[in-house]
């Protein structure tokens, strides 16, 4: 997949842009003045494969537990700043590795002691545009649109390269996605800075996975995108499986890529349950693999030969085959541990 080439902007360990890999985010639900929990819940989703975290910096307390929990985790911390610009120098004094902060809420005679302080720690910035806090300039001019956004993020741009400063992450996100998607694809036409790409306000689990993958997807289909978020309203581990499966999709991440019929009435055995199994049981591998569980000779190994492994289902047993080419015939209740014993032994090889 050929990606739009921007600038790379080093955040703590990580690079955004420059052609680098995009990387997970997430943000955590706790009060960062609780270092403790702050500090589990991002281990956790350090655990699950999540690559920068950003808090809320919303008091100073917050805003100054930053350094301690900076010193207990190992990705990069990110602070999130609204409305009042003496937490993000007190983050920014703190360690944070970037800062987000929102036009619609950080007027720009505020920042120039920002962009100071930011330069002297090495620290990025996002500038991060949402469709429900638009500056009212902007918003009475052109209503919730892609030219308001648009004309925000030319502005702060603007500013923030008239003062020497373009560690520079650019982000612009609505709940609508067809706005989200059109923003996006304008502001990657117009700036080579990085782009974080979330669908905000996606909602519930259902919801928001939906919405994310279109939202999400459609960008990095088309080269745009250098870092992701998943939100889903509730627990942020949720978001991190569902950002790895949108970008081991579309090529963007190794991994095991599990594939399976839907079923029809051919189909005489438990299969949803042994893809679950599998899918579960390969979740962590990083190989790119195509596993095929399939119902019956019709889907496989027939409609699935350009599998590396895969099954395809009969009456009490299944025949097992690799690039189309039977192998084996194997008894259903010996099919999950076949399975898994070839597939580990392609994962090892």
């Amino acid at each position: 997949m050929d990606r739009i080439m921007t600038k790379a902007v080093r955040v703590g360990n990580r690079i955004i842009g420059g052609g680098f890999p995009p990387v997970i985010q997430s943000m955590t639900t706790t009060k960062t003045e609780d270092v403790e929990a702050t500090v589990r819940q991002i281990l956790e989703l350090e655990g699950l494969g999540c690559e920068i975290i950003r808090v809320t910096a919303n008091t100073e307390e917050a805003a100054r537990a930053i350094g301690e929990i900076k010193a207990q985790i190992h990705i990069p911390i990110v602070a999130d700043i609204h409305f009042n610009s003496k937490m993000a120098l007190l983050a920014l004094e703190a360690g944070a590795d970037k800062i987000r902060i929102n036009p619609g809420n950080m007027p720009l005679e505020e920042l120039d002691q920002i962009l100071t302080l930011a330069k002297k720690k090495d620290a990025a910035i996002r500038i991060g545009i949402n469709s429900g806090s638009l500056e009212k300039e902007f918003l009475d001019k052109y209503g919730i649109s892609v030219q308001a956004m648009l004309e925000s993020m030319r502005k702060y741009v603007a500013y923030f390269e008239s003062k020497g400063f373009e560690k520079i992450v650019l982000s612009a996100k609505a709940s609508d996605v067809a706005l989200n998607v059109a923003i996006n694809e304008e502001l990657g036409k117009l700036f080579s800075y990085p782009l974080h790409l979330g669908v905000t306000e996606a909602g519930i689990y259902e919801t928001a996975i939906i919405k994310s993958a279109i939202g999400i997807g459609s960008l990095l289909l088309k080269g745009y995108g250098d870092t992701i978020r998943v939100s889903i309203t509730g627990d942020p581990k949720q978001e991190i499986p569902v950002a790895k499966e949108i970008l081991k999709v579309l090529g963007l991440r190794t991994g095991v890529n599990v594939i399976s019929c839907p079923t029809c009435g051919r189909c005489e055995m438990n299969l949803a349950s042994l893809a679950t199994r599998v899918s579960e049981a390969v979740k962590d591998m990083d190989t790119d693999l195509t596993i095929a569980i399939m119902g019956c000779a019709v889907n496989g190994p027939g409609e699935a030969r350009a599998a590396d492994i895969g099954i395809a289902g009969g009456r009490g047993s299944a025949l097992l085959f690799k690039k189309g080419e039977i192998v084996e015939k194997v008894g259903e209740e010996d099919l999950f541990i076949r399975l898994m014993e070839e597939i580990k032994g392609a994962n090892d090889a």
